[in-house]
């Protein structure tokens, strides 16, 4: 897949959504077979850069990752990172908030978890859940959760300003492979712990979720943190497309070794 195929799933700033245009089941026609094993392959690249951004120091990698209900949140996260050092490497997960959360603003809980120096962190969820769930079930204004999209454009820019690098991914599924995904937890009885009733209701607002989606990617995607509409039905592809996004960013930041504190010149170990 050359690196120009990418461009295709990056939201040009200022451009239109509709997500109705980006076929979740696109393959590019790629083998599977040949599409894993290039994952592996950049599994081990990713591997090689992440160890070499935590020595760097130079830089913050933040990935923010945003679906519907089953759409492939957790599998992503371990396809794709499941090779780096646990040590330089976080994942932060934004559910239902506490009472604590709530009496602060919304971006409080998050802003505590963005990668230090040298870190990745990804985000399985994130502060969109306050333009997306908060509109859908009505949970504030629509006043107060639309001045939210000119927060979050300013809260990215921010983050970046003080060196962060910004990826948002949105796994986009379709319906119908979200009904087979929650007829496999269901019949499964090693998956039906995932499974939980109130996952029929949130299926019940798909054309909501849909429509809040749609206008947070148009509405945030940005020169500085521009948003990816990822393929996600099929899960070989994700992986694949995702991997490469990543290890992509990661090359274009130029990461270094650092030299070492001392001189070591004529150093001997007996």
């Amino acid at each position: 897949m050359e690196d120009v195929s990418l461009d295709r799933f990056r939201v040009e700033p200022g451009s239109t959504v509709d997500l109705s245009l980006w076929a979740p089941d696109e393959n590019l026609g790629l083998e599977r077979s040949a599409a894993e094993k290039e994952t592996k392959q950049l599994n081990r690249r990713l591997e090689a850069l992440q160890e070499q951004l935590h020595a760097d120091k130079g830089h913050r990698l933040l990935v923010v990752i945003q679906a519907a209900d089953t759409g492939g949140k957790d599998g992503t996260i371990r396809h794709v990172f499941d090779r780096v050092n646990p040590a330089g490497v976080k994942v932060a997960g934004f559910k239902k908030p506490t009472s604590t959360e709530l009496a602060h603003d919304y971006l409080w809980r998050v802003h505590q978890h963005v990668p230090a120096d040298g870190e990745i962190v990804i985000f399985n969820r994130s502060h969109y859940e306050d333009i997306l769930v908060v509109r859908v079930h009505d949970l504030v204004p629509a006043e107060r959760w639309g001045h939210r999209y000119h927060h979050i454009r300013e809260f990215e820019r921010l983050l970046v300003d003080e060196g962060t690098t910004i990826v948002k991914l949105y796994l986009h599924i379709s319906k119908e492979e979200q009904k087979e995904r929650l007829r496999a937890r269901l019949d499964d009885p090693d998956k039906r712990w995932k499974f939980a009733i109130g996952d029929l209701a949130e299926r019940e607002r798909w054309d909501d979720y849909q429509a809040a989606f749609t206008e947070a990617i148009e509405r945030t995607s940005t020169t500085w943190a521009p948003w990816w509409v990822i393929p996600a039905d099929r899960k070989w592809f994700r992986n694949l497309l995702v991997s490469r996004i990543i290890v992509a960013t990661l090359e274009e930041m130029n990461l270094q070794w650092p030299p070492p504190e001392e001189d070591l010149t004529g150093l001997v170990i007996d």
